[in-house]
């Protein structure tokens, strides 16, 4: 008699992974439930610009945006020197790291850095040289946002002490994260040079994921790129440890993580990942790739799903994705 966990973890996956192919608005509509709900109550506050730096072809402007019982978010907008009177626009989500700075050219203690990018690739920079405008918010749980004892005991982040009280209420944090992307879509509108009928969504590894739900649940973003982090939940989350930010309770019930991405169709995507990546492995970002690509192709929309299989890491590429982002806007 085994005494290991293998075929009990195998076995119990086939039995609750629930694929059966369902309406895309039923499957939103769980996709929310499962996720939870987060209300953002009309408040005084108003959004203020508290940086301001100029580069030779983009400014670079750091603005507070009110989100829900108190929060601020912080926000870098980057914004190309050109006489659009409107701009496509972006909402960059970063990953796992030091926050928003690491996407948009700083160190972590704010200075310019000069050198190599990191896994980030200052992916920000990187669009707003392409001519869109660009969202870079703090994401809930990094930098500056969060907890203070996180912040005393020099954590890197505090995915576990927001997760673990929001999963005590029945909510999640991936939820929290996806409601303020979706509440900073609301505030574009604000920005007289935003074209709202020209957004897109740009997330690494754990932005990613926030991307993938958000433009899943919300039809505005029109053009979504994922980088280090389509798979299946099996292949990826479930294969190696993550952070805490991945589980949601009850979502294997409905569907696998394809099943989920695809509420994005029949708007644009594109997935990019890493030949060696070690968290979110190839072999099933294939399977997953091929999974999207067969529903997009039955629905006549090739020209709508594109990929990029690069030789790297977990880290962003943007070889083929900053332009496809661009020409998609």
């Amino acid at each position: 008699m085994s005494i290991r966990l293998d075929n009990f973890m195998d076995l119990y996956y086939q039995q609750e992974v629930n694929v059966m192919k369902r309406d895309q608005m039923e499957l939103r509509k769980k996709l929310q439930q499962l996720l939870g709900t987060f209300s953002f109550p009309q408040t005084d506050k108003k959004q203020s610009r508290i940086e301001v730096k100029e580069f030779a072809s983009y400014k670079r402007e750091r603005y507070l945006i009110p989100s829900l019982r108190g929060l601020m978010i912080p926000t870098y907008v980057l914004t190309p020197k050109s006489n659009n009177k409107a701009f496509e626009t972006v909402i960059a989500l970063h990953g796992h790291g030091y926050g928003s700075k690491e996407i948009v050219g700083l160190r972590e203690d704010g200075t310019e850095n000069t050198g190599e990018p990191g896994i980030h690739q200052h992916f920000a920079v990187e669009l707003v040289k392409r001519g869109m405008k660009v969202f870079a918010p703090e994401v809930i749980g990094f930098g500056e946002r969060r907890h203070s004892k996180d912040l005393a005991n020099n954590m890197a982040n505090s995915c576990y002490s927001l997760a673990t009280l929001l999963l005590m209420s029945g909510k999640t944090l991936a939820g929290l994260r996806v409601a303020e992307t979706r509440h900073l879509l609301d505030q574009l509108k604000e920005f007289s040079d935003v074209d709202c009928d020209r957004i897109g969504l740009m997330g690494f590894s754990g932005g990613a994921l926030v991307a993938a739900y958000a433009s899943a649940l919300d039809r505005r973003v029109k053009a979504t790129v994922l980088t280090g982090f389509t798979n299946t939940f099996k292949g990826s989350i479930l294969h190696t440890n993550h952070c805490i930010d991945n589980y949601v309770p009850g979502i294997l019930r409905y569907g696998e993580l394809p099943d989920y991405i695809s509420l994005i169709c029949p708007r644009a995507l594109f997935v990019e990942s890493g030949l060696r990546d070690p968290i979110f492995p190839v072999e099933t970002t294939k399977k997953a790739i091929e999974e999207l690509k067969e529903i997009y192709d039955r629905l006549d929309l090739k020209e709508q799903f594109m990929f990029d299989l690069f030789d790297g890491g977990h880290e962003v590429s943007g070889r083929s994705a900053y332009d496809w982002l661009t020409s998609n806007l």
